[in-house]
């Protein structure tokens, strides 16, 4: 039943929150604040076998981009 052709007692009666929910120890906010971003990708299944923690697919990606730092350098002359 929509609530506007509800009588005042009936709205009234329609308690906003169940008794079973308890936010009493809840904190309002609590992960508003976090502002770090996760670029999640999913890997092949091959490239996760050789590179099963997060740490060894970041020092991986720093090492090909340090390699493609030194190439370009190179080029240029």
């Amino acid at each position: 039943m929509k609530e506007s052709n509800m009588s005042k007692t009936a709205r009234e009666s329609v308690p906003d929150m169940l008794p079973e929910y308890d936010f009493s120890g809840g904190v309002r906010g609590k992960y508003a604040t976090r502002t770090l971003s996760s670029n999640m990708i999913v890997l092949a299944p091959d490239v996760a076998a050789a590179f099963p923690t997060e740490q060894s697919v970041n020092d991986a990606l720093r090492l090909l981009m340090q390699v493609a730092k030194q190439s370009v350098g190179s080029t240029v002359g």
